[in-house]
């Protein structure tokens, strides 16, 4: 906003919004279509070497029932890990919070979430062995211990994309890339944008952010803490089934089980990737303009 004179009276004018410059227009346009064609079914299809909306309907209920378990499970964990590595306030004797003593730059975040997404997808890799050679047996030992190598990788990648891992919406954006990438016309939830999925969550990431912003202490039990962790389990549980249904084959092992766990987290790292990059570009434009180039090529795209 601007303001001009005339007669005597100062009028405010609008200015035209800054437009993206041609490398982050390229960066948008590689997020958009990570986020609007994750293509997770097909990674996981190639990795098992069936057609995963085949075996996907063969899970019986005591299996989608472990997954609900396990991914409620991996939620908690993840927001535990992430919750951990914010810095502390000090507390005074008359009870007053004061202001996070300070911390090295590469501080507990980094030296529990640093490392390289290679690393990360031969971490995986190993974990995915071990559930395709002994089965859904490892279920609730497996998805937990990848889902902390997931969250590790993409707070690296937010911390390349400028992220401040260290304040609590920072972090639990982090945690909150495991509903981004578990959507669409691959999960069949209702709001298959990405930025309509964002605005489903803005509400609960607000509170809980704002809790943990607030508490030297921070209860993991706290409602506005397990109204964050549940709704992005609900998110997360279908991609986990389509994990679980892909490791399921018969005839996968050990082998097959290391390809799916490294395409499944090749996938939440793209999305990690492009999501960070979106909110880089909030932060160095505006919302409305980076939405609106968002739409353009989305549009851009075609049909799904």
């Amino acid at each position: 906003m601007s303001d001009i004179t005339l007669a005597g009276e100062t009028l405010p004018t609008e200015t035209e919004p800054r437009a993206l410059s041609d490398e982050d227009l390229a960066a948008l346009r590689r997020a958009v279509r990570a986020l609007e064609r994750p293509g997770l079914a097909a990674r996981l299809s190639a990795a098992a070497g069936a057609p995963l909306d085949i075996i996907g309907r063969s899970l019986p209920a005591p299996v989608t029932d472990a997954v609900a378990r396990s991914t409620e499970s991996a939620m908690r964990g993840a927001l535990r890990v992430a919750l951990a590595t914010l810095p502390k306030k000090a507390v005074v004797s008359e009870g007053r919070e004061v202001a996070p003593a300070a911390l090295p730059r590469e501080g507990l975040m980094a030296r529990l979430l640093g490392s390289s997404e290679t690393t990360h997808k031969a971490l995986a890799a190993v974990s995915g062995a071990v559930g395709g050679a002994f089965g859904l047996a490892t279920l609730a030992v497996e998805l937990p211990l990848s889902t902390t190598l997931m969250l590790r990788s993409i707070a690296e990648i937010a911390r390349e994309e400028g992220e401040d891992i260290e304040t609590p919406e920072g972090a639990l954006a982090c945690v909150q890339v495991f509903a981004l990438g578990g959507r669409g016309g691959e999960t069949g939830l209702a709001e298959s944008g990405y930025f309509a999925v964002r605005a489903a969550l803005a509400k609960t990431l607000s509170e809980a952010a704002r809790y943990a912003g607030s508490r030297a202490l921070v209860d993991e039990t706290a409602p506005a803490l397990i109204r964050f962790s549940a709704q992005i389990a609900a998110r997360f549980g279908v991609v986990v089934s389509q994990k679980v249904a892909a490791q399921a084959v018969p005839i996968l092992g050990a082998v097959g089980g290391a390809a799916v766990n490294t395409a499944f987290m090749d996938h939440f790292q793209s999305t990690a990737r492009a999501h960070f990059t979106i909110r880089r570009l909030e932060r160095t434009y505006d919302k409305a303009t980076v939405r609106a180039a968002y739409e353009v090529e989305k549009a851009a795209l075609g049909p799904a």
